[in-house]
């Protein structure tokens, strides 16, 4: 389906590497909880500190990746990662996991921003941007599925997370180094569609933040509420995530067709109800059925936001920054979520999500309108070409 020579498969890697913290959030914060002397909301907040390292790396070097090079910066992040996750897995003193997640954290974040900016940079953003997220949510999966099986403990999935960035770190030998030209083009021109991309960023924080309060508490209203087996749990978010490629796959063949703003609003919409039967789910029927409909939606809709965002700004400043504020509101979900449901409950919880959801739709749809009337004009900017793209693994 995808043409290997037109595809950057080291962006792919990167990408995928620097996502799956998210993608493993609700085990991760589960075996926090179990494994860790620490309450259910402070095993949230670790997981919440977790990611808002991963947006300070966003927003610390969205401009900056052209600057100090791509392969320097893809390497540092990924040796941060394997480094911090490595060390959360192995240790049971909390201050230890603590620091060693937001180590993790920030080297998760610096990986997705050379990916982001990248990929921003390709002809088809959203392409490319679907490949990664395909990547991601089959790995998440197989994860999902094994942990269960590996014994209880709180360090399987931040191993799993050290361990890709090991895997993903030859790869960056294919990604581009500085150079001269590159740094002097970053004085250039100043962030275009300023109004839509600071209205998009505001609105995807939040859009983010909703996503995760429940997918942070998931595995709680499984367990909980649900009276569900870990490793029933865990093969329902596998499931899930293979429904989530399903929607990637589909959504990769019908790429900008019909353009971003149905694929954003009405998706997010629909996204709102699953969360709603995600929530209040009280057996297996609805807890799978919520879950895997909400995870076949999330992906496809968050494909075409970055791919919106991508087109905001070629250089590829949009897609960062709009990243980190998504970021940002990961971050606060899993505090959020887990408050929520101690204070009102899952199914309260659930309606009071889909609603901000709901509201969040609206002016994310109008800035896809508004692009789309509206579309950036190319501007090149003179850098040295290579003969073959960096990305391209396939050249000779």
């Amino acid at each position: 389906m995808f043409a290997p020579r037109t595809t950057p498969w080291p962006l792919v890697a990167l990408f995928g590497a620097g996502y799956l913290a998210p993608y493993l959030l609700p085990t991760t914060v589960g075996r926090l909880d179990s494994g860790l002397p620490l309450t259910a909301t402070q095993a949230g907040a670790v997981g919440s500190a977790l990611l808002l390292s991963s947006a300070a790396a966003g927003f610390l070097l969205a401009s900056r990746v052209e600057r100090f090079g791509a392969r320097t910066l893809a390497r540092i992040g990924l040796t941060l990662a394997a480094l911090g996750y490595g060390t959360a897995a192995l240790t049971h003193a909390v201050p230890a996991v603590v620091l060693g997640a937001l180590v993790g954290g920030f080297g998760s974040g610096t990986a997705t921003t050379v990916a982001a900016t990248g990929i921003a940079a390709q002809p088809d953003p959203h392409r490319t941007t679907t490949i990664g997220l395909l990547g991601v949510s089959a790995l998440a999966g197989a994860v999902y599925l094994t942990v269960p099986h590996l014994g209880a403990g709180h360090g399987q999935p931040l191993a799993a997370i050290a361990l890709t960035a090991l895997a993903v770190w030859p790869l960056t030998g294919r990604l581009p180094l500085r150079t001269a030209t590159q740094r002097s083009a970053l004085d250039g021109p100043r962030l275009p569609h300023f109004r839509s991309g600071l209205v998009l960023a505001l609105a995807l924080l939040c859009w983010s933040l909703a996503q995760n309060s429940l997918w942070g508490v998931s595995s709680r209203i499984g367990l909980a509420q649900a009276h569900l087996s870990e490793a029933t749990v865990g093969a329902v978010f596998a499931v899930a995530l293979g429904a989530g490629l399903l929607g990637l796959t589909v959504a990769g063949a019908v790429g900008p067709r019909f353009g971003r703003a149905v694929p954003v609003g009405a998706g997010t919409g629909v996204i709102a109800g699953c969360i709603v039967l995600s929530a209040s789910a009280t057996d297996l029927t609805s807890f799978a059925t919520g879950e895997i409909a909400w995870n076949l939606l999330y992906p496809v809709v968050l494909s075409y936001v970055i791919g919106l965002a991508a087109s905001l700004d070629t250089r590829g400043r949009w897609a960062v920054l709009v990243g980190s504020a998504s970021s940002l509101g990961t971050a606060a979900g899993p505090l959020a979520g887990s408050v929520l449901a101690a204070r009102t409950g899952f199914a309260t919880m659930g309606t009071v999500l889909a609603t901000g959801l709901l509201v969040i739709a609206i002016p994310m749809t109008a800035v896809a309108l508004r692009v789309t009337r509206n579309p950036l004009p190319v501007v090149e900017i003179p850098v040295e070409t290579p003969a073959a793209s960096p990305y391209d693994t396939t050249a000779a």
